[in-house]
């Protein structure tokens, strides 16, 4: 059975930059794409950034477009999300996710970690 934790979240400033892991266990990492996404109190699951199996194609949201970066590792069997200058509106919890392709669709993803709080002041 798939395991999937994140770590790395934190509180930062409005314009600071916070870097999450999530390291996988218990799965073929490299049959997986990989996908982060975040839920906000009282919203949605909401898609983020996507990898490929391969890691040679990405997608992201229109709003972390430009400001984050989704890059996995093999050899760690881990995937990472750099997120720079923050705001408020990125206040959530981020999931890491394992899935057959990239999708917005949360049904779309088959193993989810727990969690980790990202909290931006202003």
């Amino acid at each position: 059975q798939g395991q999937l934790e994140e770590s790395g979240g934190g509180s930062v400033q409005a314009g600071g930059s916070l870097r999450l892991s999530c390291a996988v266990s218990g799965l073929r990492f490299d049959a997986y794409a990989m996908g982060w996404f975040r839920q906000a109190p009282g919203k949605e699951r909401q898609f983020v950034a996507g990898i490929s199996r391969g890691g040679g194609s990405t997608n992201y949201a229109d709003s972390v477009q430009g400001r984050f970066t989704i890059s996995r590792d093999s050899g760690s069997q881990s995937v990472s999300l750099q997120m720079n200058s923050l705001n408020p509106e990125d206040t959530a919890v981020y999931y890491c996710a394992a899935g057959g392709v990239i999708a917005a669709a949360p049904r779309r993803w088959m193993y989810w970690g727990r969690g980790a709080q990202v909290t931006v002041s202003s």
